[in-house]
């Protein structure tokens, strides 16, 4: 069995992904969704509470206002949740189910890749 290079584990890992963008699921991100995504993710991952405000001040995402048209770009898709905090006026921001099931996919992608399955 021929030894897999680590770029051949991850071109192999995009070819699983592309294959998994075709399925029926969540609306597509541009970039910078992409982007915010990723910080949710993170924020997530760690346990940290994360609010709108939070995010309109991360300045390398870009002005607040575009943050925030992304952030209810991304609710109306499905990829994020507003909770309730303590605080009425301050939202949480959470993945949805399905956003964490595209997670779960990917994941999977990147197992096979490894693994080198078909």
């Amino acid at each position: 069995m021929k030894k897999l290079r680590p770029a051949d584990v991850y071109m192999r890992f995009l070819q699983l992904t592309e294959a998994i963008r075709g399925l029926p699921s969540l609306p597509d991100l541009d970039p910078l969704e992409e982007r915010i995504l990723t910080v949710v993710a993170r924020a997530q991952q760690e346990q940290q509470r994360l609010s709108v405000r939070d995010m309109m001040g991360k300045h390398e995402l870009g002005a607040p206002a575009t943050v925030h048209a992304r952030l209810k770009s991304m609710r109306e898709k499905g990829w994020i949740m507003l909770s309730e905090t303590e605080d009425a006026r301050r939202k949480q921001i959470e993945l949805t189910q399905a956003a964490l099931q595209h997670f779960d996919r990917l994941s999977q992608c990147m197992l096979k890749a490894a693994d080198g399955e078909a």
